[in-house]
């Protein structure tokens, strides 16, 4: 089995201090590798990343929502007040009260905005989107929304298929997310091809139409999707070639939209600082990026490393991706 490899340096007044290691998988939407680094097969869980293809499965059972509301399914979102606005919204539209969200409490995640809520709760929370979304199809499922999180759920079931679809998984892990929501294992390669699939939704069936909803939604709305400061939201809006989410422990996905493919990228301790960096450098490997992109990006894509309160050095990615022949 490959190795993690060094992805991304860490250099603080000159010297190395700190390397992430991790992989890379690039794949058509057939499945087809066409670049990597490190194991590309190596099973990860889905986190984060899977948020498009739970909103298609919702969408399904929901019909037609505004796209603004659409984007707030499939974030992973700051809680700041767009956010909190924007989830009330979904749940009176489904006619779902704040108390059945089953994602834990939490306060926003930027220190101000979290300072003027004063107490944690579940809307703050990064997936409540996705939440009240499930919530919202089961309503208009008729399906019970106590128990919408449990494994056996139909809404459950239901996104375990378009996972199987979406991955070419046939048998995924099913753990717990951080969220309550069941996660998926899968290759690293399975997410790759998953999000060429957004991009090509023809390879989703059923899913696809919801898939290409909720694509163009994140496109359109891509403050709604991270929010300040978040490395989706800034390559969304500079870059409108490419849909991105992240994931969590290090897992990061993207689809460039002309070639039709999708990168995942995994940093093997888990490290958040490193996943950003790491995939807006395989995605300008891959030719996605201009080199001015890139510089509009150098928030997210160089890290900054402070002493004193001033930036002393940066976090910042440096690898060649290996080609497929053929």
């Amino acid at each position: 089995m490959p190795s993690a490899v060094p992805l991304v340096r860490v250099v603080r007044s000159g010297l190395l201090e700190s390397v992430h290691a991790g992989h890379v998988a690039v794949c058509d939407a057939k499945g087809r590798l066409l670049a990597a680094l490190g194991d590309p097969h190596r099973f990860v869980f889905s986190r984060s990343s899977t948020k498009p293809l739970q909103a298609a499965v919702s969408l399904r059972r929901i019909g037609e929502l505004p796209e603004d509301l659409v984007a707030i399914l499939c974030a992973s979102h700051n809680g700041e007040p767009e956010h909190v606005r924007a989830v009330r919204r979904l749940l009176r539209r489904g006619g779902v009260p704040a108390s059945a969200l089953g994602c834990p409490q939490d306060l926003p995640m930027l220190p101000g905005a979290a300072r003027r809520a004063g107490r944690p709760t579940r809307i703050a929370h990064n997936c409540s989107g996705k939440h009240a979304g499930m919530l919202f199809a089961c309503s208009r499922a008729g399906w019970d929304l106590d128990s919408y999180l449990a494994p056996r759920h139909p809404l459950q079931r239901e996104i375990l298929r378009a996972v199987r679809r979406g991955t070419g998984v046939d048998r995924p892990v099913v753990g717990v997310d951080g969220c309550g929501a069941p996660v998926h294992g899968v290759p690293l390669s399975g997410m790759a091809m998953l999000f060429a699939r957004l991009v090509r939704p023809e390879h989703l069936g059923l899913h696809g139409a919801g898939v290409a909803t909720a694509v163009a939604a994140m496109r359109a709305h891509p403050f709604l999707v991270g929010g300040s400061g978040r490395t989706d939201t800034l390559l969304m809006t500079q870059v409108p070639g490419v849909v991105s989410k992240v994931g969590a422990e290090g897992l990061y996905c993207a689809a460039i939209l002309e070639q039709g493919i999708g990168v995942a990228v995994r940093i093997e301790d888990g490290g958040d600082r490193a996943s950003g960096p790491a995939l807006i450098h395989a995605l300008a490997e891959l030719g996605a990026l201009t080199a001015e992109d890139v510089e509009r990006l150098a928030p997210v894509a160089r890290r900054p490393i402070l002493g004193g309160g001033r930036p002393v050095g940066e976090v910042a990615a440096s690898f060649r991706l290996r080609r497929s022949r053929g």
